[in-house]
């Protein structure tokens, strides 16, 4: 990590101290990134940026106060120091909040087993361009699509420094680089679009941008003719693309602030049955050339893989040091911050156990039902896990897809939907969330 970082973290905290701070920690984030949109065959938008954020936390017993800044020069740093200070003594007392002790912190990693950041040379703005023009022709080449809306690749580098007055001192660099394409089918009232994208951290994993287009123009033109789907209880298959969802419900469930406050329909589940008894849910923050892994918390803490469900049981919270402490227990290393905010708890890599069946054979399995491609909106009830969501997607009829879906909504009780999902063997293991096609069945589809 460049010196630059650790140099900037240091003045933060030394302000800090001079200023009155009993305990404090800095945050600084460098991003340089670029970011190309072509339409039409010509490019449309070229973005350039850079920046460089810092946060300081401060504590004053047990007050505390949060400031940032874009600029690292040393009367900004004296000033916002001095701001944060004065605005933690008059925060409210809060006795969880504070800083883990020295010997809670990680002392080392191994950065290079993670893979978080592409060791060759930066694409040219060149390179960039003729990804999401090849990912626009495909799209436009597919018979049906009436234009692209859409298509762009970019190129991201992020560096991120952390230290603390207990000692703690570390920072780690990722990159990025993703391809995207959306395509419209149709013309007029019966326009339809879908999209497909794909982001890596290492370029030599990232799909050809012909295949993304492709796979954009094909999902666009299979969408044409959608109607609405009978009303009434029906199996419900959620497509790979967007089946994380339902497991990303359960994890806001699992969050400790909401535990702490008793706004969580888990709050009473632990060590009870959540899951079907063949299924489990990891964590794994050590994963490579994934996104969320991370040698270490927004607190300084050594992350770790553990097990959230276990054949089908709740084994553990997602908890920060604050939510860990106001419930009692340790810290599982889940911290998470902006520049401008204190840590929270947040999840990093996680894994659904994977199924023995296709999509397709589910889709034979389930009958007649609906296979769910796309979400809109989301009203989930926290305290009840009342489940009501948009979608469109495809009707199937004894096993076979028979016709695109719109305009539908479709419900059910959160709890009861997680104890029986049928996972399928299709998930795609390089994601952050590694969740396979699910099956539920008996939930409410309103249609026509």
């Amino acid at each position: 990590m460049p010196h630059q970082l650790s140099e900037i973290t240091s003045r933060l905290l030394t302000a800090a101290r001079s200023a009155g701070a009993s305990d404090a920690d800095a945050i600084v984030i460098k991003n340089n990134s670029t970011t190309i949109n072509v339409r039409g065959g010509t490019l449309e938008h070229a973005e350039r940026s850079q920046s460089m954020a810092i946060g300081l936390r401060v504590l004053v017993g047990n007050r505390q106060a949060c400031v940032s800044a874009s600029d690292t020069s040393q009367s900004t740093i004296f000033k916002i120091s001095e701001q944060a200070v004065a605005t933690a003594k008059e925060a409210p007392i809060d006795p969880y909040c504070g800083i883990p002790n020295s010997h809670q912190l990680t002392c080392k990693w191994d950065l290079d087993a993670l893979e978080l950041a592409d060791p060759s040379e930066e694409p040219p703005q060149t390179d960039l361009q003729d990804d999401a023009l090849s990912c626009e022709a495909a799209a436009t080449e597919i018979k049906g699509v009436s234009q692209v809306e859409s298509a762009s690749s970019s190129y991201a580098v992020t560096e991120i420094y952390l230290a603390a007055t207990n000692g703690f001192s570390g920072g780690y660099r990722r990159t990025n680089r993703s391809t995207s394409c959306v395509a419209i089918s149709g013309t007029g009232t019966e326009m339809e679009k879908d999209y497909d994208s794909d982001n890596r951290l290492f370029q030599c994993d990232l799909r050809d941008p012909v295949e993304i287009g492709r796979t954009a123009g094909e999902r666009a033109v299979a969408r044409v003719g959608g109607k609405k789907p009978l009303t009434g209880n029906f199996p419900i298959l959620f497509d790979e693309r967007i089946s994380n969802s339902i497991i990303q419900h359960f994890l806001s469930a699992t969050n400790g602030q909401s535990i702490a406050i008793g706004a969580s329909w888990l709050r009473d589940s632990m060590h009870k049955n959540v899951l079907p008894d063949t299924l489990s849910i990891i964590e794994d923050p050590h994963r490579p050339r994934t996104f969320n892994s991370r040698p270490f918390d927004a607190e300084g803490l050594p992350t770790f893989r553990r097990t959230i469900v276990e054949n089908g049981i709740l084994r553990g919270w997602t908890l920060d040091c604050a939510t860990a402490k106001r419930l009692g227990l340790t810290s599982t290393s889940n911290a998470t911050r902006t520049i401008a905010s204190p840590p929270a708890p947040s999840n990093w890599n996680i894994e659904l156990t994977s199924g023995q069946s296709s999509q397709t054979e589910l889709l034979r399995d389930m009958g007649t039902g609906l296979l769910v491609t796309s979400l809109i909106g989301a009203t989930i009830n926290p305290i009840t896990g009342n489940y009501s969501r948009g979608a469109s997607g495809f009707w199937v009829t004894n096993g076979t897809i028979s016709h695109p879906v719109n305009e539908c909504t479709i419900a059910g009780n959160l709890p009861d939907m997680l104890r029986r999902i049928i996972p399928a063997n299709d998930a795609q293991k390089y994601l952050s969330i590694v969740v396979p096609s699910l099956l539920i069945e008996g939930m409410t589809i309103a249609g026509q």
